[in-house]
């Protein structure tokens, strides 16, 4: 069991590279062989791939067995962090988005982009920026070592919010008066990567605690499962950047322009909620969730809704694929800065 733990922190150790490597691997594999990626692609559903559900499933479900649902009646004793989560996800985080994006790619990369091709790559940017992450949030909670019980109604509270919010933000943002959000994908989404895996994890944690004992589960059983988030997360990657591989290799030097505005946008919002959870005196394991589910996109959406508006090979889904692009390494990046300022925050309680 030693040895195990030791090479799955090994492999945790070097999860930047391994990142790096299935996204090369991926690109690879939709250039060379895009046979593999046409055939998976047949696979799906209201514009949600069922290969790429399942293989998110495999990275949130450890983390849902560790819900207790007991604890999750206490949330609401400490709900400052759920108004942090709100308050920088719909007040903040669209606005700043169409700020950042606007200031880069109408003034400081006029020389680069014509303004036809700025106001889709904004188009783009601001689909990222109203739709807050989902079910990445999961894998970047776990890694942090969030409170899971808090994290799931941080995530089920933001889904709900999106139905309402979603469509009058872009309308406003973009002065798009026909905005078509696909339901089908939205609702299908929140199915998959919210609650399925929660009813799975909910249904194992039960059934292994009536037979073996909730020692058994919390000290034995949980561990079996302790690299299978990393490996869902790096099979993952392969598949996203095996469908976007021919894009990324057609548009080397826009994607680079897009990235820097993306980037910049995730770290001021995850500033903003890490910081305001500091000043509210919150415990790290749910601060750094609160700063997650912000920083992060719910890329599935802002990807589907970009190819409903201005179709598959438009510049605003090529924006909307950069955002998925520069997404988890940005975040593996501030998961390290999370997980390196824990002294920052109370100790963690149970919520």
């Amino acid at each position: 069991m030693e040895k195990e733990k030791a090479g799955i922190s090994v492999f945790q150790k070097y999860l930047s590279a391994w990142v790096i490597l299935c996204m090369a691997a991926g690109v690879l594999l939709g250039k060379f062989l895009p046979q593999i990626p046409d055939f998976l692609n047949r696979f799906e559903y209201a514009k949600v791939s069922i290969p790429m559900a399942i293989l998110i499933w495999l990275m949130i479900y450890p983390m849902m067995m560790k819900v207790d649902f007991r604890s999750i009646k206490n949330v609401g004793r400490n709900p400052k962090g759920l108004f942090v989560t709100w308050i920088t996800n719909w007040l903040i985080k669209p606005f700043t988005m169409y700020g950042i994006a606007s200031l880069f790619f109408f003034v400081l990369f006029k020389g680069f982009i014509t303004p036809e091709l700025a106001t889709e790559y904004l188009a783009g940017a601001v689909l990222l920026g109203a739709a807050p992450c989902t079910a990445m949030v999961f894998v970047w909670s776990t890694l942090t070592n969030g409170d899971p019980a808090y994290t799931v109604v941080q995530v089920a509270t933001n889904d709900l919010i999106i139905l309402a919010a979603f469509v009058p933000i872009v309308k406003f943002l973009l002065g798009v008066s026909n905005v078509s959000v696909p339901w089908d994908t939205l609702i299908l989404s929140v199915v998959l990567f919210v609650v399925i895996p929660l009813l799975g994890g909910l249904a194992t944690r039960t059934i292994v605690i009536g037979k073996k004992g909730k020692e058994y589960f919390e000290n034995v059983f949980i561990h079996k499962f302790d690299g299978v988030t990393t490996i869902g997360l790096l099979l993952t990657l392969i598949l996203i950047f095996a469908f976007q591989g021919n894009v990324i290799l057609e548009n080397p030097l826009h994607i680079v322009l897009i990235a820097i505005p993306l980037i910049l946008q995730t770290f001021l919002i995850f500033a903003i909620a890490y910081t305001a959870c500091r000043i509210l005196k919150l415990p790290h394991n749910i601060a750094a969730p609160a700063g997650m589910i912000g920083a992060s996109n719910f890329f599935e959406l802002a990807v589907a809704v970009a190819i409903a508006l201005f179709g598959t090979s438009s510049p605003a889904a090529l924006a909307t694929t950069v955002g998925v692009l520069t997404e988890v390494p940005v975040m593996l990046f501030l998961v390290k800065i999370a997980n390196g300022t824990k002294g920052w925050f109370p100790s963690n309680t149970k919520s």
